[in-house]
């Protein structure tokens, strides 16, 4: 099989797997950066580089095809901070020397809510970003998979927008204005989503972990930490439903300490992938409590040689590993490819 049947087949398997409906119950997905040099800050004097950076790992992952059965499908990676849609409305961005930006709040209070304007996909940090896409898929052609910037949700975004040391205290005692912020947001957020799926195809690589997704979002869910189940069912659940149902299926990722949340997130409809950042011994039980429901690609799958890792029955686990080499990939592939 070619290399460009092989990416479709591995498609096919991340649909199969996502839809809980039917085989493989795993998928696998082993880091071998080969070289590949350190990833440029994506900071806004850095474009050009980030362009080259993204088009050598394409290629890099392009020839991985042919020597390392996994489940990767190679892919454009336009990557940002956490900064865009923040930067969007208007927020100062700091730029550290060694790290991503990050947004600076502008709104302190309940009454300047009101005044803020909903900008344009054209604002120059989205318009730079579809510049950078637009680059990569020229070089690429029209069929290569595009991964996502980094996507928060709605309520993460105006937790930036907003200074958090007066955000808190809104939704308990101003939640009429969070909702109204998180509204702006939420139109431009999905402005910007139909405009990236009209350009360049609703099959794409998450933001964060990389897996397919053949239609849908995916997104950050972060704040949640701080919030009480009450809150969470009020104003965070239902845009995560309303964003799904418009897209088509969800992808999460969440690196806040949110167990307390865990029975609402299983009522997020087609809830597609989930993705936690926690302690080992919380992914363990997060893996049997979500077995059944919905596929999981945690940031722990085991420990020691990965021909010991176990997973509940009727779980649908994405393992990741890492290697040092060609060698260590193939040998992780041949000792992980039983679960598959």
């Amino acid at each position: 099989m070619d290399v460009e049947g092989q990416i479709e087949a591995r498609k096919r398997r991340w649909i199969r797997f996502l839809d809980m409906s039917a085989a493989p119950r795993h998928m696998l997905l082993v880091r071998h950066d080969g070289g590949l040099p350190p990833r440029p800050l994506p900071h806004p004097d850095n474009i050009p580089q980030r362009i080259e950076w993204a088009w050598r790992q394409y290629q890099q992952q392009l020839e991985a095809v042919g020597w390392l059965d996994d489940d990767q499908v190679p892919h454009l990676h336009p990557y940002t901070g956490t900064e865009i849609f923040a930067a969007a409305f208007g927020c100062g961005v700091h730029l550290p020397e060694e790290s991503n930006p990050f947004a600076l709040p502008l709104i302190h209070s309940a009454e300047e809510v009101a005044g803020l304007k909903i900008p344009d996909i054209t604002a120059e940090p989205l318009a730079r970003i579809f510049d950078i896409a637009d680059e990569l898929r020229r070089r690429a052609g029209p069929e290569a998979v595009m991964r996502l910037p980094d996507i928060q949700s709605p309520m993460d975004i105006a937790a930036l927008i907003w200074d958090k040391n007066t955000f808190y205290l809104a939704l308990l005692e101003s939640p009429e204005a969070v909702r109204e912020l998180a509204a702006k947001v939420r139109l431009l957020l999905t402005a910007f989503l139909d405009e990236w799926f009209a350009r360049y195809g609703q099959d794409f690589v998450a933001h964060f972990p990389d897996y397919y997704m053949s239609g849908g979002i995916s997104l950050s869910e972060d704040e949640i930490g701080a919030v009480n189940p009450d809150m969470f069912y009020e104003l965070f659940l239902p845009e995560l439903a309303e964003l799904s149902d418009r897209y088509g299926g969800l992808g999460m990722h969440c690196c806040a300490d949110a167990r307390h949340h865990w029975p609402a997130w299983q009522e997020i409809p087609e809830m597609r992938l989930l993705n936690m950042v926690q302690p080992a011994a919380e992914l363990e039980v997060a893996y049997g409590v979500f077995g059944d429901h919905t596929a999981q690609m945690h940031s722990w799958c085991g420990d020691g040689d990965p021909r010991s890792w176990r997973f509940p029955t009727g779980s649908r686990v994405v393992m990741g590993a890492g290697a040092d080499s060609r060698d260590e990939a193939r040998r992780l592939v041949r000792s992980l490819g039983r679960h598959r």
